[in-house]
């Protein structure tokens, strides 16, 4: 399983994905190998995220149980414990010059759009169905969208502003 998270700030989406996946994946008893690419352009963001060290109010965002399985305290921080930090590679990288990661099953690009103008969106969502693998998965924020790329991505949860990719949709006239 290969997860592509652009613009992944200082990491907690990442490792909120990699939670996930670990936790599935028990309840699964599957052994199927993860890797998370999470990637931004801020530096010192990503350097962060690398740290894996959060600040004690996560608590109010993370359950007592998943602090406890994911994470070490020490004193006023939780570390994120090796093995999850193992599931994800950081990546400096500027999304509309720099080559994307390929071959992904899944990417997770929740509030990276909305900062981009109309042709940015439309580079960025050409690059994301390239990326993809055939039927794999777009997940979007709330306020975020497929515009013009209805064809290349149909929904798959409309609540969670999940997509699928489609096959042939760049090959149906939506090129940008």
């Amino acid at each position: 399983l290969r997860i592509w998270v652009p613009g992944c700030a200082t990491g907690e989406e990442a490792y909120s994905i990699a939670m996930i996946i670990s936790e599935v994946s028990e309840q699964q008893g599957s052994k199927a190998e993860c890797k998370i690419f999470a990637s931004d352009i801020d530096k010192e963001a990503i350097g962060f995220a690398r740290n894996g060290v959060y600040p004690e109010g996560i608590t109010t965002d993370v359950s007592p149980e998943r602090l406890e399985r994911f994470f070490i305290k020490d004193d006023q921080q939780y570390r994120v414990k090796k093995h999850l930090r193992d599931m994800v590679v950081f990546a400096d990288q500027n999304l509309i010059k720099d080559p994307p990661f390929s071959k992904v099953d899944l990417i997770s690009c929740r509030n990276v759009l909305i900062y981009m103008n109309q042709d940015m969106h439309k580079q960025l969502l050409s690059v994301f169905y390239y990326a993809l693998n055939k039927g794999g998965f777009l997940m979007l924020g709330a306020s975020e969208s497929i515009s013009g790329f209805e064809q290349a991505f149909r929904p798959n949860d409309r609540e969670c502003n999940l997509y699928r990719r489609q096959s042939d949709g760049m090959a149906a006239g939506v090129s940008h």
